[in-house]
């Protein structure tokens, strides 16, 4: 069964003084695209998730947000002393090239520096919070089984819409086949009369000559490949959404075979009847079509 690459789930957590809450959310895309919005300083998640990800599906573009927070009563302050260290020299350093150009600087206050980005960190871990990548990654199972069941849910209503769609398809087969088998007679009749108009000192044409210009117009107007061929994909396109295994990029090389037999079906009915038929024909495809982007 097909599966959609429209999809969405949440999921909330805790552990500790933390609280966790996952979204993860699709839509259609060429291949799989990943787009991850994590916490920084939880070593191992992003490659964690990003592999599970990648296991499960294989299609989509993919964003996933994990917000975490904390209760004010476990956080905790540090000073970064790598940075502290880089931000004095880089203090100095502007000291020195300003006195050098004599000018002068303002010293900054010891508030100031702590201000400095990466030099003044909260350190909001407790001794619970070693755990917290493990119950993470616990949590993002379940997280990605709802994830998985609603592109499921999704792809068994895709399933019914393009069988539909393939009905459909057999029956405009079908129909053209018979408009096709309707359409001699007017051609002999047209043939008849247009060679009566050219050779309008002739009386009556030649029955064997009229038999070899059918002839060679029946081989150049035959659908009868083209709607074989379309019978054909039909049958292929059935046995592709009924199989587990991601099928969508075959489905979309599929659709675009479908359209290529209805133009040439179109471009060799020299009949407005098998004409009306191909046009509708093309029209089911493209419906078809926009529901195939949709599948994994």
């Amino acid at each position: 069964m097909i599966r959609s690459m429209t999809a969405f789930a949440s999921r909330t957590g805790a552990h500790g003084g933390t609280q966790w809450s996952w979204d993860i959310r699709s839509v259609n895309a060429r291949g799989l695209d990943l787009r991850l919005r994590l916490p920084d300083g939880i070593e191992g998640l992003e490659q964690s998730v990003r592999a599970s990800l990648t296991k499960r599906f294989s299609r989509g573009n993919i964003t996933l947000n994990l917000r975490l927070t904390r209760d004010e009563t476990d956080k905790k302050l540090d000073v970064d002393t790598a940075a502290l260290d880089r931000a004095l020299e880089a203090i100095g350093r502007i000291e020195a090239r300003a006195a050098a150009m004599g000018l002068q600087v303002n010293t900054p206050t010891s508030a100031e520096i702590l201000n400095i980005k990466g030099v003044f960190v909260p350190t909001n871990l407790t001794e619970d919070d070693e755990g917290l990548l493990k119950h993470l990654t616990d949590d993002f199972g379940p997280l990605l089984d709802d994830f998985a069941a609603m592109r499921a849910t999704e792809g068994r209503a895709l399933h019914a819409v393009v069988t539909d769609h393939l009905n459909r398809i057999e029956e405009l087969i079908e129909k053209a086949k018979i408009t096709a088998e309707e359409r001699k007679a007017d051609v002999r009749t047209a043939l008849t009369s247009a060679m009566k108009r050219v050779l309008d000192d002739i009386a009556e044409v030649d029955d064997q000559r009229l038999a070899q210009e059918l002839a060679v117009l029946a081989v150049k107007q035959d659908v009868t490949e083209e709607l074989d061929r379309l019978r054909a994909h039909v049958a292929a396109a059935r046995e592709l959404i009924s199989d587990p295994a991601p099928a969508g990029r075959k489905l979309d090389f599929l659709a675009q075979e479908f359209n290529r037999e209805a133009n040439t079906l179109c471009s060799k009915s020299q009949a407005v009847a098998l004409t009306a038929v191909g046009l509708e024909l093309k029209a089911v495809i493209e419906q078809m079509r926009e529901q195939i982007q949709n599948v994994e």
